[in-house]
């Protein structure tokens, strides 16, 4: 009896330098289409998107340093980092879903980029420039039947279970080295 070889991509996701090297990568795309959707078709970000792009970008630092770590102990903290980043992104992604399914009456994330600057002095429109101006209920932009908080939520959960596997994995080696 012959035993089937296991696909390549399924061996490449068992090795944790490889799996958050996938992470990071599919994190720096998914800055980029972010700012393709905003710089090249328009779309204002809301403060929301901008606190999601904020986790995705440390989810992709840490996952890019920890994949050029070779001990294991500093891997574990790391993986547990990113499973705590990783479900906070999915937290603030699950929330903007729901307050776009079920919208307040009265809800505001914030003035638009314009009024920032004429209203308030520099030294206070500068910070309020990097908390977005779209409005968190607003769909703007949907692929599949899910807007962008919904596909979003996906990614990070995807991220946060498969950073929870490879911590378990990492845990069951480091238990058995002992």
């Amino acid at each position: 009896m012959t035993s089937t070889p296991t696909p390549i991509l399924l061996r490449w996701l068992r090795s944790p330098r490889h799996g958050l090297t996938l992470i990071a990568l599919a994190c720096l795309a998914l800055l980029g289409f972010g700012l393709y959707l905003q710089h090249g078709v328009g779309l204002e970000p809301c403060p929301m998107c901008i606190v999601q792009r904020y986790a995705m970008v440390l989810i992709m630092l840490l996952a890019a340093v920890l994949a050029g770590f070779a001990r294991p102990t500093g891997r574990v903290w790391g993986l547990g980092l990113l499973v705590l980043l990783s479900g906070s992104g999915a937290f603030v992604a699950a929330r903007q879903s729901w307050l776009q399914w079920f919208p307040p009456e009265v809800y505001s994330c914030g003035r638009d980029f314009y009024g920032m600057i004429e209203t308030f002095p520099l030294k206070r429109a500068i910070p309020m420039i990097f908390r977005g101006s779209g409005d968190c209920t607003k769909i703007d932009w949907t692929f599949a039947g899910l807007s962008i908080a919904n596909w979003s939520f996906l990614a990070f959960m995807g991220m946060a279970l498969y950073c929870a596997w490879l911590l378990w994995r990492q845990r069951q080696v480091q238990r058995l080295a002992n």
